[in-house]
């Protein structure tokens, strides 16, 4: 839609008139506000039309030409200083006031004006003066407010709310620049016109000398820097979607591209610029027109001599369209032809020239099939075969599919037969509801994916003991079960085992699910978890127990549930949890350590622990905790059952020759000890003083 005020000469009243793209007047009102002339006017994002006028005042008008209330003023400043000049952007504006100040609305929504930080030198020069304006829009900025460019001077300022900043461009990017100059951004000289892209990324400016000079924000780069034939600035300039500018002079419109090369439109009558996203729409007074440079898709389906793949299917349809048989390659004949049931046809051909003849007869099978409803499967099956047979590597699995497809399932599963390949064979025979044909060929096959692709459709599809019995029988299948489900469905693995009568592996898994219980971390020792943990050992051991050849662990495991008990009441009354898990040994050492001698004597007598070893733990723990009172006092209860051999070598590492000859003499090894010590003690210096000794001793 566009807004035009104009005077009529009847009533020598302005008037607001609004016409849509096809030059229709929509609406029209009379324009009769006060605060001077109109700085400018533009549509919002919802539609609303946009008036400022001198004084600051924002009149609002739906597309109907009716006036929305409350009017809404840009402040006192504005009103004061009167505005020279306004920024539209989607939904928002920028003015700017005599005295150099700028205020924004940075959403039409609420209206909410404020003023933007203060260019140096506009508030205290009056002759300093801006000479453009451009806007960066708010989605495109770093901080996400709206940034203002204004040309003051030789300078470009960045404004927001908070500060002014000067912009320095770099030097152009090209290699063969005749410029070279670290302070490229000074050459550039007073700025006359400027805009923004419409992404935000460049900025086009019209300088002083009558150049075009095309900037990366980014960047600072020069990427186009452009001589026109004037320096008499252009009376509009807009960009032509995002790799082009348009500039406007009386009845000359001029294009320039990306790499600065220009093209002139004339025009008899004067002319509006109106950007859109991927060009300008053109408005005269008797017409509209839309201008965009030729998209590079275009230009690449005719630009002469172009083989990009857009042109070759542009070309194509241009043959097609005059009937020519010239992009009609062998190919696309025996598709017709196939297409056409012209099967012998095309297989004569394509054996005439060498070319595959699977297409041909793949296609001729799913029309056989489809065309022979009546005939029998078996004798379809051998007119099938017979040409099938014509082509090596051909996919019978395919022939199944469509077989099935079509309702013929015993066809199908007589087809899938004479697959040689067990990866398509497989997934077909359980397609067409053979699983137990699809689970021999999967362990036929050794190929473990296959054999779980069927255990897990098995496993959806039949019921648990029916599926047991499947599986019970090829080992395979069997051991692979069983490996999963060890680690993902041990109660299922349960079920399978008791079903199959294989009490003593439930009973396993029982025990590794104690110890798995014991190693949750929330199941800290001396945790009430303890007593499931011991009711699964005790039921491990009762399964163990029904069978002659698991005696051992039947006792192994009511000795561990034992075991746990005890320890489990240790840690309760000694509110330690330093008993759960450790070994009978461990747990005895620890009664001593902790001084608890009944405990330790009570472990000891529950399980059987031999003379031998218990004088070992106590005296061990008693030196551990360095209680030599105690065990000066053990050691005198009653002499330990020390075997001479073991003594007489204790002896002779701490160097007591004497004491290790009496117990070796004592010993009934026939003298091996004995003479084993002579030999070790006749290197040694103090050998004189033990040779009486030893001497008596033999």
């Amino acid at each position: 839609m566009t807004p035009r005020l104009s005077s009529s000469a009847e009533s020598a009243l302005r008037k607001l008139r609004i016409f849509n793209s096809a030059g229709v007047l929509l609406s029209e009102t009379v324009w009769k506000h006060p605060g001077g002339r109109l700085i400018g006017m533009s549509w919002s994002d919802d539609q609303t039309l946009i008036s400022i006028v001198q004084d600051g005042t924002i009149y609002r008008y739906n597309i109907h030409a009716e006036l929305i209330q409350p009017n809404v003023t840009m402040g006192k400043e504005c009103f004061e200083q009167n505005v020279v000049e306004c920024v539209f952007w989607g939904n928002g504006v920028v003015c700017l006031t005599e005295g150099g100040q700028l205020f924004c609305i940075s959403d039409f929504k609420t209206m909410k004006p404020y003023k933007l930080a203060d260019v140096p030198g506009l508030t205290e020069d009056d002759m300093l003066q801006p000479t453009c304006l451009a806007v960066r829009e708010p989605q495109y900025t770093m901080s996400g407010n709206v940034e203002v460019l204004v040309a003051v001077g030789d300078e470009i300022f960045v404004v927001d709310e908070d500060e002014a900043q000067t912009i320095r461009f770099d030097e152009p990017s090209g290699e063969d620049s005749e410029v070279q100059n670290d302070d490229y951004g000074n050459l550039i000289g007073p700025v006359q016109k400027m805009i923004v892209s419409p992404n935000g990324k460049f900025l086009t400016l019209f300088t002083h000398d009558g150049r075009i000079v095309v900037v990366g924000m980014e960047s600072k780069q020069i990427a186009i820097d452009y001589s026109c034939e004037s320096a008499l600035p252009p009376q509009q300039m807009a960009w032509c979607g995002m790799d082009s500018v348009l500039l406007y002079w009386d009845e000359d419109l001029m294009m320039v591209g990306p790499l600065g090369d220009p093209v002139h439109y004339f025009y008899d009558e004067p002319v509006i610029l109106i950007p859109e996203c991927d060009g300008v729409r053109i408005l005269s007074n008797t017409s509209l027109e839309f201008l965009q440079r030729v998209p590079d898709s275009t230009e690449s389906i005719f630009k002469i001599g172009s083989t990009s793949p857009a042109a070759l299917l542009y070309d194509a349809l241009d043959h097609f369209d005059r009937r020519s048989a010239k992009l009609l390659t062998p190919v696309v004949l025996i598709s017709r032809l196939i297409n056409a049931h012209s099967h012998l046809l095309a297989l004569r051909i394509s054996e005439y020239l060498g070319m595959n003849k699977e297409v041909v007869i793949m296609h001729w099978r799913v029309a056989k099939i489809t065309a022979s409803p009546s005939t029998p499967d078996a004798h379809l099956l051998e007119i099938l075969l017979d040409k099938l047979q014509l082509c090596r590597g051909i996919s019978y699995a395919a022939v199944a599919t469509h077989a099935d497809n079509c309702g013929r399932r015993k066809l199908a599963a007589m087809l899938v037969e004479h697959e040689p390949r067990s990866t398509k064979q497989v997934p077909l025979l359980l397609s067409i509801g053979e699983e137990d044909t699809a689970l021999v060929k999967a362990t036929e096959s050794g190929d473990t994916d296959l054999v779980y692709l069927v255990i897990f459709h098995i496993w959806q599809k039949r019921p648990p003991l029916e599926f047991f019995a499947m599986i019970q029988g090829r080992v395979l299948a069997r051991d692979l079960f069983v490996a999963y489900s060890r680690c993902h469905k041990q109660e299922f693995l349960k079920d399978f085992f008791l079903s199959t009568g294989q009490i003593h592996e439930v009973a396993f898994l029982l025990w590794k699910e104690s110890w798995d219980m014991g190693k949750n971390p929330m199941a800290s020792k001396g945790s009430p978890l303890h007593g499931p943990r011991i009711k699964l050992i005790e039921k491990a051991s009762n399964l163990f127990s029904q069978t002659k050849e698991h005696t051992f662990e039947s006792k192994a495991a009511e000795e561990h549930a034992k075991l746990l008990r005890i320890q489990h009441e240790l840690e309760a009354s000694t509110k330690q949890a330093i008993f759960v898990d450790s070994s009978i040994n461990d747990t005895i050492r620890t009664c001593i350590v902790l001084r608890n001698n009944r405990a330790a004597a009570k472990v000891k007598s529950e399980f059987k622990v031999s003379d031998k070893r218990w004088y070992w733990l106590k005296t061990f723990a008693l030196a551990t905790i360095k209680d030599w009172e105690a065990l000066e006092k053990f050691s005198k209860e009653k002499r330990p059952p020390t075997d001479l051999v073991e003594r007489g070598e204790a002896y002779a590492r701490i160097g007591m020759a004497k004491e290790a000859a009496d117990a070796a003499a004592q010993a009934n090894d026939g003298g091996e000890l004995l003479e084993r010590f002579r030999k070790t003690f006749s290197q040694n210096a103090i050998f004189d003083t033990l040779k009486m000794p030893f001497q008596g001793v033999s």
